[in-house]
């Protein structure tokens, strides 16, 4: 089978789907034959569908933890110092569940997978491959948590020596640095299980590991105060382990399908030392903002790393929401290039990066518009106060321009590293973010605060955005950069037309709900009609497809209430 497109109506989609459809649960699968062959686009879509609805469901989540933590401790001190500890669960979490591990897993589990289904010979290489890379993993992740523990202090006054008082601070690094065993381990699981195409179980680990920080702040708060939110943390990050572990010992417990052959002629993908450095380099230059932002952020008066968290935490959702997309996708990638079928890479490449880019721009223009609607309508309560909810929303407005380097970002990344081969220009681009970062934010937090550290963000983040998808064509998928760019440009103008639109929309009412309500529908009916203009996205394409399937699914409904 060929890697058939995720556009809908394509005809060759319809056929591919014919052959029944594919689990996405974990509890049962394909074929071993299936699992490596081309999914449908049926298949694609509902994986999608279910990743992106247990995302939202795991950012609501998200986002209640935030709520909690801003009414139960304000954005002060206190908070200032939990989100500094808070700093480890954040790098641990790209790392090792997000980008790091994932670049590097699931790559090579395709490639075990493709060598077990052509009937390679003894041992079963996805088996020997989980023997020969998680013990060394369990010990690495363990020894790692164990050092960072007993360095809270020394690793408190790197990230945040602006801090009055650090021994808040290094209680609650003490009690997250837990969290690298644990996403560790999580990150693995979850990277195995969507190289077999199973996506509920991580996809739902964020929805139990923010229950578990919810659940700790509001049964221990009166007596531990913000150190429950770490406590949290560490039950939480456990929790993300527990739910994948047993649909993972299931995938690992099946036999292949079909009988050992003497060879398969791939050629054999190891996790060596260069690869495994190069992918996490890469992750850590990326998380490094947070670290750039927390240490300027220290100097400025209480509150202003909070203000900073609470605007990041709402600016990436539509990043977050849009990126599902490539996470489903990317073992598809992997598995197309393990194959040798680069054309059908490539194309899966092109499209993906227009997608999630019109989806990040849609959500962006709406914070844009709404910003401040927006923080008062989720955190203005209990400690949280006015004078915080300005200055959030006017940090919020700034991170916004970086939102499509962000999401540009995390989708040209899985193209470099879907090959499962060594390569170093992504981290050197993002380590020339980072610096550039670094330096605008020096120079910025002074006359300008948190914003100025927010611009330089958004600056260091699309100048690394740009280098990407440079050099995109360099490698073994040769994408179209020029094609790619122009393709671009139609959702960035339709975003700012539909940001503008929602702006005026909002200003006649002074309700925080009814503000949000009338700004997004504004930008919603603007960005649209302007996407249908520039055809963004194929959107002229699309929209006749979309009502077919409407009708459709209606249509099956009705006969099978008669």
């Amino acid at each position: 089978m060929r890697l058939t497109s995720a556009t809908a109506g394509n005809t060759s989609d319809q056929a591919a789907g014919a052959d029944g459809p594919r689990p996405v649960d974990g509890r049962s699968g394909p074929a071993e034959s299936d699992r490596t062959a081309a999914p449908s686009g049926g298949f694609l879509a509902r994986a999608t569908f279910l990743s992106a609805l247990l995302s939202v469901a795991g950012s609501l989540l998200g986002l209640g933890r935030d709520q909690a933590l801003a009414r139960l401790f304000g954005a002060g001190a206190g908070t200032d110092a939990f989100l500094v500890a808070w700093t480890l669960p954040e790098i641990a979490s790209t790392l090792l569940i997000e980008d790091g591990m994932a670049f590097v897993l699931v790559p090579a589990f395709s490639v075990a997978l493709a060598r077990r289904a052509a009937g390679s010979a003894a041992p079963d290489p996805v088996r020997a491959l989980v023997a020969a890379s998680l013990p060394r993993l369990c010990l690495v992740f363990a020894a790692l948590a164990a050092v960072l523990a007993a360095g809270a202090p020394v690793l408190v006054g790197v990230l945040a020596p602006g801090l009055p008082d650090p021994s808040l601070a290094v209680a609650c690094t003490r009690l997250t640095a837990t969290c690298v065993l644990s996403f560790g381990l999580a990150g693995y699981c979850s990277a195995a299980l969507r190289a077999h195409r199973s996506y509920l179980a991580p996809g739902a680990i964020y929805v139990a590991y923010n229950t578990a920080i919810i659940a700790a702040m509001l049964v221990l708060s009166r007596h531990w105060g913000v150190r429950s939110a770490a406590l949290g943390v560490a039950l939480g990050g456990c929790l993300m382990v527990a739910m994948q572990a047993p649909s993972l010992w299931r995938r690992l417990a099946e036999r292949p399908v079909r009988p050992a052959a003497a060879g398969d002629g791939d050629a054999e993908r190891r996790l060596t030392l260069a690869l495994v450095s190069a992918v996490l380099l890469f992750a850590l230059c990326r998380q490094s903002q947070v670290l750039i932002e927390r240490h300027f952020a220290s100097e400025l008066p209480a509150g202003a790393i909070s203000h900073l968290n609470y605007a990041q935490k709402i600016g990436q959702l539509p990043m977050s929401l849009a990126l599902m997309l490539c996470v489903v996708t990317f073992p598809v990638l992997a598995q197309a290039i393990a194959r040798g079928d680069t054309r059908r890479a490539r194309d899966r490449i092109e499209r993906d990066l227009v997608m999630v880019t019109g989806i990040a721009l849609l959500g962006g223009a709406a914070i844009t518009a709404c910003a401040p609607q927006i923080v008062q309508l989720l955190f203005q309560r209990g400690a949280f106060t006015a004078e915080d909810t300005a200055a959030t929303a006017a940090v919020l407005r700034v991170y916004t321009l970086g939102l499509l380097g962000h999401t540009l970002v995390g989708a040209l990344a899985r193209s470099y590293f879907s090959e499962g081969r060594t390569t170093w220009y992504p981290t050197g681009v993002m380590a020339v973010g980072m610096v550039t970062t670094a330096v605008l934010g020096a120079w910025a937090v002074g006359p300008w605060g948190a914003c100025g550290i927010a611009a330089a963000n958004s600056v260091g983040i699309t100048l690394s955005a740009l280098l990407l998808l440079r050099g995109l064509g360099r490698g073994g998928v040769a994408v179209r950069v020029r094609r790619i760019v122009a393709e671009l440009a139609k959702p960035v103008g339709a975003a700012v037309g539909a940001a503008g639109a929602g702006f005026v929309c909002v200003q006649p009412f002074g309700s925080p709900p009814a503000a949000v309500t009338a700004g997004c529908l504004g930008v919603t009916v603007a960005y649209l009609l302007l996407a249908w203009v520039l055809d963004a996205a194929g959107a002229r394409s699309l929209a006749p497809f979309a009502f077919l399937t409407l009708r459709r699914s209606l249509t099956r409904r009705h006969s099978h209430g008669r």
